[in-house]
């Protein structure tokens, strides 16, 4: 039986925050399109064609958020994960489809240089979709070196697509696995086809694992940042998965998923830093809405790509033994750009403070010293449009849209309130000119009423944007 944060609390939780003698190893593990309903600690597993034991035990030992949030693409959640930022700050609530013109300027300053400033090795391993041009890749945003690639896996489908025409642009061209250092140029690796796609998330544990005993044997901090390719299309087990499960490929991948969570942990335990190493595991947004890839998201609606809860909630495990009670399990709202400040405080890295930062420190929320989260509101957005406000356990929803990808949005004269506790599935939209709940407008409008005037204050910077790029004295 999971214990309660009130349990947790009268219990001993050692040592304090402060006490350790070295900062802490950070290892972030992002999926892509990873459902909130996938993993078996959250009802998923079994129900899904395959157990998660190394990640349920893993969830066991720390913190389990229900209400962990994220933005509703891949792009913007990765730019807001980065950059404790609303993702439309940066121009990237949205992907130019216009223009290969994307991703962070260079004034963004990320996690990746955070830890880089404050003397931490940095490396990432895994899927980037923050830009594709020189200045943009990940080495050129903090991080000492990168193996992955740079847009999406879609793009594994066009080595074997005959109706594919290299050369007819110059963006339009065969998609590769690349490799850099920070101060150097991108090289291509290898081609980018579906079966570099089945395997490159081995070779990003495999990459992974070498960083961690690199930096253990050097005795430096490190921040690992792996964003995995899976569980977004096109789903392909590695040859060593294929047909394992016996249930399908998703449940194959699914399977591989925990497989390779659980090698990453064992070699943390090997190395003996398990008790000064920050585990996370989340992933960047809702599941999949295209069959025969889709995923599931448990008792949520909707899809990425949605302003509905099953684009916005993910998964979200955070381990960090002595500090983080075990066993906790929390649905307060916590946001993937919260992260940022969070681990800031625990490092004693420094946050820009010549910029508006929408993520806020959750320190002592996450190691039981408050009962609450640090935020209790949550601004909607869909690319650059504002589709709502999420406040406690309230929606506030201004237009909507039901799977994404081509539909039509539905702009509300007057805005639909769901009550998140009666209305998990967000069917029942309240009549707010008749219930007894019309209160819920004030605290909800005050939320966007305030955001609105940082982008006042601070006007977004334009995607597609090049550098340099400078901000406007204000």
């Amino acid at each position: 039986m999971a214990l309660s944060r009130r349990d947790l609390l009268t219990g001993a939780v050692s040592p304090a925050f402060g006490q350790t003698p070295e900062r802490p190893n950070v290892v972030l593990v992002l999926m892509d399109n990873l459902g909130w309903g996938e993993l078996g600690v959250y009802g998923g597993g079994i129900l899904r064609g395959a157990p998660t034991p190394r990640i349920d035990r893993f969830a066991s030992e720390g913190a389990r958020l229900l209400n962990f949030n994220v933005e509703a693409q891949c792009t913007p959640s990765r730019a807001a994960l980065l950059t404790g930022r609303y993702a439309v700050r940066t121009g990237n609530g949205s992907v130019p489809l216009e223009s290969p013109l994307y991703g962070l300027t260079q004034w963004e300053h990320t996690m990746a240089e955070m830890f880089s400033d404050s003397g931490y090795a940095t490396a990432m391993y895994g899927k980037w979709h923050l830009g594709q041009t020189p200045g943009r890749f990940p080495t050129d945003h903090g991080f000492d070196e990168w193996y992955g690639i740079p847009n999406s896996s879609n793009d594994a489908f066009w080595p074997d697509n005959p109706r594919f025409r290299a050369g007819s642009h110059p963006f339009v061209k065969l998609a590769h696995v690349m490799e850099s250092r920070k101060g150097g140029q991108p090289r291509q690796a290898r081609l980018y086809d579906r079966a570099a796609r089945a395997e490159i998330d081995l070779e990003i544990t495999n990459r992974g694992i070498d960083f961690m005993r690199r930096q253990t044997s050097a005795r430096k901090p490190f921040f690992l940042f792996l964003p995995y390719t899976q569980v977004h299309m096109p789903v392909t087990p590695h040859p060593e998965f294929a047909g394992k499960t016996k249930n399908g490929e998703f449940a194959d991948v699914l399977a591989q998923v925990d497989a390779y969570t659980g090698r990453l942990l064992d070699e943390v335990d090997r190395l003996r830093i398990r008790d000064n190493t920050i585990f996370i595991f989340c992933s960047d947004n809702g599941a999949e809405a295209t069959a025969p890839y889709h995923g599931f998201n448990g008792p949520w609606r909707g899809t990425y790509f949605t302003a509905f809860e099953g684009s916005l909630r993910a998964p979200c495990l955070i381990r960090w033994p002595g500090r983080i009670p075990a066993g906790l399990i929390s649905n307060e709202i916590v946001h993937q750009m919260d992260l940022m400040p969070t681990l800031a405080r625990v490092t004693g890295a420094r946050m820009p403070g010549d910029r508006v930062i929408d993520g806020v420190d959750q320190l002592d929320f996450l190691t039981g010293k408050r009962e609450t989260s640090n935020r209790e509101s949550v601004v909607i957005y869909l690319a650059n449009e504002i589709y709502g406000v999420k406040w406690r356990n309230w929606k506030m929803m201004t237009r909507q849209v039901d799977r994404g990808f081509g539909e039509p949005v539905k702009q509300f004269s007057f805005p639909l309130w769901y009550d998140l506790h009666t209305d998990p599935k967000e069917e029942n939209p309240l009549d707010p000119r008749f219930v007894e709940n019309l209160w819920v407008r004030w605290p909800a409008g005050q939320v966007l009423s305030d955001h609105q005037a940082t982008l006042r204050k601070e006007p977004p910077i334009k995607p597609g944007t090049p550098d340099p790029w400078i901000p406007a004295a204000r």
